[in-house]
């Protein structure tokens, strides 16, 4: 599922409608094992656990339904359900069945022996071995050769549900355009996917965190872009219980967390309203979890609230100087939507330059050019030079900042932050009448 809301791409998953010969065994499965052969199976009432005792796999049936889904939950925390299996094909309680396929694949049978879920390996296995790892990741090779993370022929981590967990991803695998993205549950007892997904953009200059509502489609938040620390107005940062990581190469696009003190639990999930929350648990304390983040928190997060050339501050909205409601009637009620336009335009006429913003997310990133190697100076010169160029920031904020971003048209999704480390400065083009000495720099 591609994150591009704009398009209108958004998919939801297909179905399951082959068949297949499927050879059930009769041998049961003792508990506390983490691992399946191919002579074992599961049904309602066993599970694997992983060997650090953490996590379980095993049907359940969530909240007041009575389907069963096949899931990956913390054994201490069964509540917590991290990955579902057959989303899209609830199974009637207690009739489901994990088992392997005769060419090796794990498949979910329901009531009637029929298949509706397949890990879909595209390799045949003679001696299919899944095991539940201490991660939460549920991994499957064939027993012929190595068990190392590059012979995995399917993992579950490479299919999200609503929970990403430590040394999970997020984003895009550029070799095999697999997409990595977080699908909401429908409700609290339905996890078929629902109206809410997040994962990375990583169709434009540099990726940015975004969280999409499917059924309008539209994007209901997002990050700034990734500026070689962080995303940009994203609080996820480095801290004692959790390091973000974020890779950028020609393998793959993707972020990603690392617990770093093993007294922490840490997971970001996408709740069924559209929420995203990281949340962490002190295991040497409690068994409760804790909401670190929290995304949308305040109306400055609504994505395009203040409309074009504006900036929200405190939940409120106003136009950057040197521009002006394009409805002030609208404004006076609170109606943002319709945004700023220019006082003066401008005509790259003598005398323009540049208001300095700090603390802000930067623009969204729709109309831009991005050159990595350029100075802040260099930067300020080819905008000036270009006419069409309306506001200019560093790309990456390390050793002092460096690579040029320049936007070409209006200015949308912009807010300023009390925090320093959150934001960063932008360069916002204005006539020669309107500069002076202000900034919005608190």
């Amino acid at each position: 599922m591609e994150l591009e809301p704009r398009r209108g791409h958004l998919q939801t998953m297909a179905k399951i409608t082959f068949s297949i010969f499927i050879i059930v065994p009769t041998i049961g499965l003792s508990l506390a094992a983490d691992t399946l052969d191919m002579y074992q199976s599961i049904s309602y009432g066993k599970t694997l656990v992983s060997s650090d005792q953490i996590f379980e796999l095993g049907f359940f049936t969530p909240g007041n339904s009575n389907m069963s889904y096949l899931g990956i939950w913390y054994k201490f925390s069964p509540e917590r359900v991290v990955w579902v299996a057959n989303r899209n094909n609830s199974i009637a309680h207690p009739k489901g069945v994990l088992t392997f396929s005769n060419v090796g694949n794990l498949v979910v049978l329901n009531q009637w022996k029929g298949v509706v879920w397949s890990s879909n390996s595209s390799r045949v296995l003679s001696n299919p071995i899944a095991r539940l790892l201490n991660s939460g990741n549920l991994v499957l090779w064939d027993n012929s050769g190595s068990s190392s993370d590059e012979a995995y022929l399917w993992q579950s981590f490479d299919y999200p549900s609503d929970t990403l967990l430590a040394g999970m991803k997020l984003g895009l695998n550029l070799k095999t355009g697999l997409k990595w993205h977080l699908t909401a549950w429908k409700s609290m007892d339905d996890p078929s996917p629902g109206n809410y997904v997040s994962g990375l953009n990583s169709s434009q200059v540099l990726p940015q965190y975004e969280l999409v509502q499917v059924d309008v489609p539209s994007i209901k938040f997002r990050t700034g872009e990734w500026n070689g620390v962080q995303f940009v107005g994203d609080s996820f940062t480095p801290n004692r219980a959790t390091l973000p990581t974020f890779v950028c190469n020609e393998t793959e696009i993707s972020f990603m967390f690392e617990v770093q003190n093993s007294q922490f639990f840490s997971i970001m999930t996408l709740n069924y309203s559209g929420v995203l929350q990281v949340l962490l648990m002190n295991r040497s304390r409690s068994t409760t979890w804790n909401v670190m983040y929290e995304f949308p928190i305040d109306p400055c997060d609504s994505y395009g609230k203040c409309g074009a050339n504006a900036i929200c501050s405190l939940s409120l909205c106003k136009c950057v100087k040197g521009f002006m409601p394009k409805s002030p009637d609208e404004w006076t009620v609170l109606n943002f939507s319709s945004g700023c336009k220019r006082t003066i335009p401008t005509n790259c006429s003598k005398g323009e330059g540049f208001l300095e913003i700090k603390k802000v997310k930067l623009p969204d990133l729709l109309e831009v050019t991005m050159n990595k190697s350029m100075s802040l100076k260099e930067c300020k010169d080819e905008c000036l030079k270009n006419c069409s160029c309306t506001a200019y920031a560093n790309s990456d904020i390390r050793a002092g900042g460096r690579g040029c971003l320049m936007w070409f048209a209006d200015l949308i999704d912009m807010r300023v932050f009390e925090e320093q480390n959150y934001g960063q400065t932008l360069y916002i083009r204005l006539s020669g009448s309107e500069l002076g000495m202000h900034t919005y720099a608190n």
